[in-house]
């Protein structure tokens, strides 16, 4: 018996908790990519959900074995009142936490990271052995190889970097039953969300992208979202497309908003600044729409087209 025990012990040590990420019953995408990664670890994966309608969902992606589930809803995810309990299920019972690379996890990673005192690495897109990692840095232009010494390997994933994670027979579900406090003062008030009948940007196998280059959200209306409709693409844009007023932060492409790999992605109008194209230079195909011909955005092209934007891209639109 004291064996049996000693082994379950041991056993639960080496477990990997991934925080599965989703709201309404339904996953986010990024987080099936995050389960992916955590598969390639080699280690018994423990999903927790701190929203209790993704479950369910939860229980059925591939790899997960166990799936511990909130009694309380930790609405909008915030990380003051996430971390805690986070810290208090993970400290002296998992070797590994996983977490997608998306706004909720760039908020709460580094905080966990403060309350465990461990060295979080972000945006990994290759899992070498459970201490061993790569991920870009210098804006995605080199790629460093990092081993962690900690006995707690905390981890964002660039969700582009692994194919999502499939369906499986129904892990079994337990409940969480502690709750963690947090002293922080921190609630929710409000949000505005922009919503679309297109696919999500983070996950869409085709992004049409505009840039500065469309000079007015007139004519980024105009171009994209007929292009976009008949390509059934998502819409993206630039930095200087979203600070220009063009169109939602939320469509923001590159190092500082979202990071892409669609099978086919349209830039037109964009530069190429090196911090657009860390957004989305590992997409398949990249087709270049530009007047200018010097424009950095060809290096990285598969296709390139230079010429006046409203000439060609109501003709590309008609024709496809």
């Amino acid at each position: 018996m004291i064996f049996k025990r000693l082994f379950s012990v041991t056993r639960s040590l080496r477990d990997s908790l991934v925080l599965i990420e989703g709201s309404k019953g339904q996953i986010n995408p990024a987080s099936l990519s995050t389960v992916f990664a955590a598969a390639q670890i080699g280690e018994p994966i423990t999903a927790l959900v701190v929203d209790p309608s993704i479950a369910d969902g939860a229980a059925k992606v591939e790899g997960v074995t166990k799936v511990l589930k909130t009694g309380k809803t930790y609405n909008h995810y915030l990380s003051e009142q996430v971390s805690p309990l986070l810290k208090q299920l993970i400290d002296g019972k998992f070797t590994h936490f996983l977490i997608s690379g998306s706004s909720i996890g760039k908020s709460i990673l580094p905080r966990l990271g403060a309350l465990l005192d461990v060295q979080p690495l972000s945006d990994i897109t290759k899992v070498i052995d459970g201490k061993t990692f790569v991920r870009p840095i210098y804006a995605g232009n080199a790629l460093a190889t990092v081993k962690s010494k900690d006995n707690v390997v905390l981890a964002s994933v660039r969700a582009s970097a692994f194919p999502p994670a499939k369906e499986q027979e129904a892990a079994p579900i337990e409940e969480v039953t502690a709750q963690a406090e947090s002293d922080n003062s921190a609630e929710f008030v409000s949000e505005e969300l922009v919503t679309s009948e297109r696919p999500e940007l983070g996950s869409a196998t085709r992004v049409v992208a505009g840039g500065r280059g469309l000079k007015s959200k007139e004519t980024f209306d105009a171009l994209i979202d007929p292009l976009a409709q008949k390509l059934n693409a998502a819409i993206g844009a630039s930095r200087a497309a979203v600070d220009s007023g063009f169109c939602d932060n939320s469509l923001q492409v590159g190092q500082t908003g979202k990071i892409v790999a669609p099978d086919l992605y349209f830039a037109i109008g964009i530069s190429g600044a090196i911090q657009h194209l860390a957004g989305m230079k590992d997409a398949k195909v990249i087709v270049a729409i530009n007047k200018d011909a010097e424009a950095p955005i060809f290096n990285v092209a598969d296709i390139g087209l230079v010429g006046d934007l409203e000439a060609i891209v109501p003709e590309l639109t008609e024709k496809i």
